[in-house]
């Protein structure tokens, strides 16, 4: 049976009730994987600038720790502007994360993660959901004015499963551990599909993604002019603009094919 296409911008947004699920299962899969890292993985460099595997473990295991304490995070904020000036306020916290884990060992960082992360995960659904949609995220990092939904909820349900996928990719390219994908991860592929319709102004492209987390996808209306063929994974981490790794075939115009190649979504 071939498979459906499907428009990108009609993908339903990740409910909460889903997004604990999708949450649940990226954070085991993440586990899995550091807990599969030998000692030399942790010092590796990774795609994301200054980061070691081991940094970025940090930055994870930060990330879920701020969920039910988010006053660490403001206080993580406020010390980066002391301490790294030169970064905005994202960049900072982030480095401020990585920092107060200091040396940690990778193993040590296995027992945090697998420790806090999924409480961090639970702790989402105390906040009542008129409060997660009212809060703005820019109120914290404006740097999420450019964000599809500037909304703690968009936060909690799209980003945090997001970030946590695209890190284990890091982790994976970096080590070579193989990459284990599953109907979660397509979910999260979905959602990078929807912000890129929702911000797409170019033409009719069809996206032929291939593996696991793909799938066919039209982005705009009427007859697509150009098509798109390259493995999921490969096409998420173009769109967070990291190195390329694997191909990216275009067939069509060639108008097209640039737009879709300077396209970027926040990850």
């Amino acid at each position: 049976m071939a498979t459906p296409t499907v428009s990108a911008q009609d993908i339903p947004r990740t409910s909460a009730a889903r997004a604990r699920m999708v949450n649940e299962a990226e954070i085991r899969a993440s586990l899995a994987m550091l807990g599969s890292l030998d000692t030399e993985a942790w010092s590796r460099p990774t795609a994301c600038t200054g980061w070691t595997v081991r940094d970025m473990a940090a930055h994870e295991v930060g990330q879920f720790e701020e969920l039910p304490k988010p006053w660490l995070m403001i206080t993580r904020i406020r010390r980066a502007r002391r301490t790294h000036p030169e970064l905005g306020a994202l960049d900072g916290h982030n480095a401020s994360q990585v920092e107060d884990r200091g040396e940690a060992p990778g193993e040590r960082l296995v027992e945090e993660f697998a420790r806090i992360a999924p409480r961090g995960a639970r702790s989402l659904a105390r906040m009542p959901a008129p409060v997660r949609r009212r809060i703005r995220t820019s109120m914290i990092f404006p740097e999420a004015k450019s964000l599809p939904e500037d909304s703690m909820e968009y936060m909690n349900s799209v980003l945090l499963a997001r970030d946590t996928w695209m890190h284990r990719i890091d982790i994976s390219d970096a080590t070579g551990t193989e990459l284990a994908l599953d109907a979660h991860d397509r979910e999260i592929m979905n959602q990078v599909l929807l912000d890129l319709a929702l911000g797409w102004t170019g033409p009719s492209c069809l996206l032929e993604l291939s593996g696991p987390a793909g799938g066919r996808y039209r982005l705009g209306s009427g007859p697509p002019v150009l098509t798109l063929r390259a493995d999921a994974v490969v096409f998420a981490r173009h769109l967070s603009g990291r190195p390329p790794l694997g191909e990216l075939t275009f067939e069509g115009e060639e108008e097209a094919a640039a737009a879709l190649t300077a396209a970027r979504v926040l990850f």
